[in-house]
């Protein structure tokens, strides 16, 4: 696992890593020299053609948006629009931008502009290493042997280039949970709530740190505890962005929290629902050209939704919260955490304002993830009450009906 995670460091860096076959597998396909997509630089492509052929390598969803898989049809090597497993595409001398251009861009490829198969065990274990480090899940690579290439056998014994096995990749990115290690913690009073708390989480595998900001005194917490499991986004929760709701339920539930008395929120490292920023800005991008924000992410290769809360459920354990009243309005998360053993006792809608920024990001939240948004479209105003001058009294939750929708939602006074 450690090679893999300095892999996914390397490829970060724009430099290639050899990926070789999983140990002690009989007559194992050929190793590749691979590269990411996400940043290429000339030189490394330049490295790689000097071992032979390249080749693009993309997920299932990135081949789906291109119109693009393989399939025997006829007797004969055909391509059609299922998508279904990673794919590999035969390049033709394109240059980095072009590459760039061919694993991001809009549109619908024709079957005979490429030579395409299904990915290799290799390519496909390169594209888990990328999509792992919220990189663009697209790879380039070239059939390679350091038992009959001499200067790739020289690059890797003096550790110019890095070797990673699939075994060590499918370690790293095959773990069922993710677990989660107190870092560390300090005062931090907001303004919302003086007596909040800062603690920090790492992730086991060390690629990520997540935030649990605490309000009040544990042993004060009401009973359940008021939980809001928050994905960080910079340009809605520090900027402002009118594209989305973020910032304002973010807010809204640190003023929920002072005025409960207590709570918890978690501040995941999960930007653009897990795909990270530098994707969900190439996602705007698409969704420019007349995309929703799904079908943008799945023309990148990623899915509807990348986020996992095994992480935020560790956190929630070491913190000693097994009760809770969760503020969201994704049933994903009231999933997890009933199925982690976490009781979750009730649930708080949180809604933002709609502008014709934004309507589009919250109607296919409802229409296509399931999001309880619903009252919101309506014109509902958001659940948690405006900041007030004076001590608040305590807010009650609004009943919820069984398909998730609050019956009477607090309005603003």
């Amino acid at each position: 696992m450690y090679e893999a995670e300095r892999g996914l460091f390397d490829l970060r860096q724009g430099r290639p890593i050899y990926v070789g076959p999983s140990n002690g597998v009989a007559a194992p396909e050929p190793g590749a020299l691979i590269a990411a997509v996400d940043g290429l630089a000339g030189s490394a492509l330049k490295a790689l053609r000097r071992q032979g052929p390249v080749r693009l390598a993309v997920t299932g969803e990135r081949a789906a948006s291109m119109g693009l898989s393989t399939a025997p049809l006829d007797g004969e090597r055909q391509v059609r629009a299922t998508g279904a497993a990673p794919i590999s595409l035969a390049l033709n001398g394109e240059n980095a931008d072009q590459i760039v251009h061919l694993a991001t861009s809009r549109g619908v490829f024709g079957q005979d502009e490429f030579d395409c198969r299904a990915a290799s065990s290799i390519e496909t274990g390169a594209l888990r290493l990328v999509r792992v480090g919220r990189l663009l899940p697209a790879v380039v690579s070239v059939t390679a042997d350091p038992g009959t290439s001499e200067p790739l056998r020289q690059a890797i014994d003096r550790g110019v280039a890095l070797s990673v096995t699939t075994d060590q990749i499918d370690v790293l990115t095959s773990a069922g949970s993710v677990h989660v290690t107190r870092v560390s913690d300090g005062p931090v009073p907001l303004a919302e709530a003086e007596d909040a708390r800062f603690v920090i989480f790492r992730e086991s595998h060390g690629l990520l740190d997540h935030v649990a900001i605490l309000f009040g005194a544990p042993e004060s917490w009401p009973d359940p505890t008021p939980v809001r499991i928050h994905s960080a986004c910079l340009t809605g929760d520090l900027f402002g962005s009118l594209r989305c709701d973020c910032g304002e339920q973010l807010r809204g539930a640190l003023r929920y929290f002072a005025q409960q008395g207590g709570g918890v929120l978690l501040y995941m490292s999960q930007e653009g629902r897990g795909i990270g920023l530098a994707n969900k800005l190439r996602a705007y991008r698409l969704q420019e050209e007349g995309l929703d924000t799904i079908d943008a992410d799945g023309t990148l290769g990623f899915g509807a939704d990348e986020r996992q809360y095994s992480a935020a459920i560790d956190m929630l354990r070491v913190l000693g919260v097994k009760r809770v009243q969760l503020l969201t309005n994704n049933p994903g998360k009231v999933t997890a955490l009933g199925e982690a053993g976490i009781d979750v006792a009730g649930r708080m809608p949180l809604y933002g304002t709609l502008n014709p920024h934004n309507e589009p990001y919250v109607k296919a939240k409802v229409e296509r993830a399931g999001h309880w948004l619903h009252d919101m479209l309506a014109g509902a105003d958001a659940a948690i009450p405006p900041k007030r001058s004076t001590p608040a009294h305590r807010a009650s939750v609004p009943p919820v009906t069984p398909d998730g929708r609050a019956e009477t939602p607090w309005r603003r006074e």
